[in-house]
């Protein structure tokens, strides 16, 4: 007798947590950051992060990467129609600001005296400041 295995359910089933977790993209930038865009259309202009999306290594910068988007009113009193959005954009079209020059920088892990870890320039050596959180 053949037994019947579902497509939806095959990859899916018996997965841990630690199984989904591995599957994001480790990011070298983080909410808060300043940074300048290095591949596209919006190629030189600079922005800060305003959410990061982990799972496809995509990032949002305000004022960067923006669409139209054709949007129906949800209540009688909310406007319809195109507004301008920005996009999310991935992550490696992103440079982080050194801290010192300005000029966009790769990055580096360090691990301080107190067991913590953070984030260096590559070009000047600076420590990154820790984005405040909201």
């Amino acid at each position: 007798m053949r037994t019947h295995v579902y497509k939806k359910t095959l990859g899916k089933r018996n997965r841990t947590r630690h199984e989904i977790n591995a599957e994001r993209e480790v990011m070298h930038v983080s909410k808060g950051d300043t940074v300048k865009v290095v591949r596209g259309d919006d190629k030189g202009k600079e922005g800060k992060i305003i959410r990061v999306y982990p799972k496809t290594g995509r990032v949002l910068i305000e004022g960067i990467n923006i669409v139209k988007k054709h949007r129906k009113a949800r209540t009688a009193e909310e406007q319809s129609g195109i507004i301008e959005m920005p996009a999310p954009m991935h992550a490696s079209n992103v440079m982080l600001k050194d801290p010192k020059s300005g000029a966009p920088t790769r990055v580096r892990a360090r691990i301080d005296a107190d067991g913590t870890k953070e984030r260096i320039s590559v070009k000047s050596g600076d420590a990154f400041p820790r984005p405040t959180k909201r």
